[in-house]
């Protein structure tokens, strides 16, 4: 029988469990201490106010460790807001047209996104994720080109200088990109230097830029800047974005598709 703790017990274990580890999930710990997702809720939303943490949907990190957030690994990124992700892809893949050529950057709402092209034929896709071309290349009717470069384990993709040298033989119709932290102010940006790089290749190669997040992205920023948001053509996000977030986008001209969850 698992032992009772009391709530300030609780959150002291809770803090420790995120001192060590950077990231803390609500499933996780229901189950680790056999409470409600209102009682664990509740643990992190006083720790919050107390500035100890910083919550985010699913979970909460270290208010210091933001940027190992942001730099989490494929499986763990899957956890986070997988149904955001899922319909986000879902109408992504409906922006694409037969016969395009388009560049996949690498994430997991972009991957959610090549699941979702049953329908079209005489696609190229040009993508750094290998899991992405990987999951592509059942498809006789696609032309994937995988870019080749230094690998990241933390998320199967490919970057550096082959990548971008690559990239400068292409010009695509779109790119859709994927993004770890977004803001009016600051733009978008990503906690590695080498996937900043990359992605302000992957911009210069496109005709249209196409940039799909869930909306636990918005007011964060990262290590290293990409591109300010005039850079972006298209927004496809979640109905969890801010009004004011929402009424810049529109009042800059930018495309905002907006998918109910």
């Amino acid at each position: 029988m698992k032992r009772k703790y009391s709530a300030e017990e609780r959150r002291s274990l809770l803090l420790n469990q995120l001192k060590n580890e950077g990231k803390i999930f609500i499933s996780d710990l229901m189950k680790q201490f056999d409470v409600s997702e209102v009682s664990i809720r509740k643990d992190l939303a006083i720790l919050e106010e107390r500035k100890l943490l910083l919550r985010v949907k699913g979970g909460a990190v270290d208010m210091h460790q933001t940027g190992d957030y942001d730099d989490m690994s494929i499986s763990q990124k899957q956890r986070m807001h997988s149904r955001e992700k899922q319909m986000i892809g879902k109408f992504a893949a409906s922006l694409i047209m037969d016969g395009e050529t388009v560049i996949f950057d690498s994430g997991t709402t972009v991957m959610e996104i090549a699941k979702n092209l049953d329908s079209l034929n005489n696609l190229t896709v040009i993508t750094n994720a290998l899991d992405i071309a990987i999951t592509l290349n059942k498809y006789s009717r696609f032309n994937v080109i995988a870019l080749g470069g230094k690998m990241r384990s933390v998320s199967y993709s490919t970057v550096g200088m082959l990548a971008e040298s690559a990239l400068k033989n292409f010009y695509c119709d779109k790119l859709f990109l994927g993004v770890d932290s977004v803001s009016i102010k600051d733009g978008i940006s990503t906690p590695n230097l080498e996937e900043a790089s990359l992605n302000q290749a992957m911009i210069n190669s496109a005709k249209e830029v196409i940039a799909v997040f869930d909306s636990s992205k918005f007011g964060r920023r990262s290590f290293v800047h990409i591109a300010s948001l005039d850079k972006i053509d298209t927004i496809v996000t979640d109905s969890g974005i801010s009004p004011d977030f929402k009424d810049y986008v529109e009042a800059s001209g930018i495309k905002l598709h907006i998918v109910d969850i």
